[in-house]
């Protein structure tokens, strides 16, 4: 019988976390009460001045098609804002704003890879990264980690070879919350530039940092990395709008034009009203996130004084998960439990590309971390 679906759809999987949000989301709405650690999104409303910014422009008709890479207004802010926070100096038309920072990194991989280039990707992992990679014809090569559960270097040089086309760095990491420091990311740009290879650096989480923590673009160490740098972000998680779908990239002229051409004959442009939030959004002042980041912070300190010992994880610095683990069991194996005998849904970390680990969130409210806090003990207790 003849197959309609291409082989590469049929290589790929579905993203675990939306699988297990959805899952606990449907076992909420069937009113079992499950506490649920494994949304990757902010549980805060977006802030009044962007959804104003937002209702303006659709009252004044801002409705129609735009430039598909964005209109030059947004284009232009995100240029002031790269250099007044980061320290990097772009044209307007080296940024492509595209449907979130997840349709960037998938714009990017589609415009640097030919079949069987390699990229290589530091586990743990964001769960799309190798999928993403995949999907555009590309090869995904899992670089080990180190104590600190940054790139193991030593390795990552063993992995190179001529089809090693590019590097993903997520910093701060989802899902360790791992933040790389400046001298970290002085020696693993060498490593790139000796080696004439591409760092595709997801900087979402940049804001969202803790402990006196500052996250650094790699492409702000100088301008020869720079322009082996292709930078991702968006407003999903600093401004809590991820359902509104509005990220970018900053790249070499070469690389943005096609990011551009694949764009325009694809999704054409971003929504065209969101993009006037989002001017609002980055010439905001930083309250905007600071309050949000603050009770972040607080709630990420009540875990870690008061997870139970027997746990074990990397120290979480940005973002707003903890990569945790215990005993000997197979994060799937552990995950179904957690979710089954304790109504607690959290990530397994196989998909991470860490079985012996899960990923729990803390973008929820303090009352439900207590609650987990109770139940992981008790698992603790029995699941050992």
């Amino acid at each position: 019988m003849r197959k309609f679906v291409s082989f590469r759809a049929q290589e790929i999987q579905p993203s675990a976390t939306l699988t297990i949000n959805r899952k606990a989301r449907q076992m909420q709405q069937n009113g079992v009460e499950v506490i649920n650690l494994s949304a990757g999104e902010p549980d805060f409303d977006t802030p009044l001045e962007i959804k104003q910014a937002c209702i303006e422009a659709l009252k004044q008709g801002f409705t129609k098609y735009t430039d598909s890479s964005g209109i030059s207004q947004l284009r232009e802010a995100i240029c002031e804002k790269l250099f007044r926070e980061n320290g990097l100096r772009y044209q307007p038309e080296q940024i492509i704003v595209s449907n979130g920072a997840k349709h960037s990194l998938f714009n990017v991989m589609l415009a640097i890879l030919d079949q069987g280039d390699e990229v290589i990707i530091p586990a743990p992992y964001w769960v799309s990264y190798p999928e993403m990679v995949k999907l555009a014809g590309g090869k995904p090569v899992i670089c080990a980690r180190n104590e600190r559960f940054t790139a193991d270097l030593d390795h990552l040089k063993e992995l190179i070879n001529p089809r090693t086309k590019a590097f993903i760095l997520n910093s701060p990491c989802n899902p360790t919350g791992v933040v790389y420091t400046r001298k970290e990311l002085e020696k693993l740009a060498e490593i790139l530039l000796a080696n004439n290879i591409l760092c595709i650096s997801d900087e979402i989480y940049e804001k969202i940092v803790f402990d006196g923590n500052k996250a650094v673009s790699i492409a702000s160490l100088d301008k020869e990395i720079q322009n082996r740098c292709i930078v991702v972000n968006g407003f999903s998680k600093t401004f809590s709008m991820t359902g509104w779908r509005l990220g970018y990239v900053a790249a070499p002229g070469e690389i943005a034009l096609a990011i551009a051409s694949i764009q325009s004959q694809t999704t054409s442009n971003p929504v065209s009203f969101v993009q006037k939030a989002a001017i609002v959004a980055l010439q905001a002042k930083n309250d905007l996130y600071e309050k949000m980041v603050e009770e972040f912070s607080r709630r990420r300190l009540f875990l870690l004084q008061n997870l139970p010992a027997q746990i074990s994880y990397p120290r979480p610095e940005g973002a707003f998960y903890i990569f945790l683990s215990w005993g000997h069991f197979s994060s799937t194996e552990l995950a179904s439990r957690l979710l089954e005998e304790y109504l607690l849904a959290v990530v397994p970390g196989k998909e991470f590309g860490a079985d012996s680990y899960i990923r729990i969130s803390f973008a929820t409210s303090m009352e439900n971390l207590q609650k987990a806090v109770e139940k992981l003990r008790q698992a603790v207790q029995k699941i050992s």
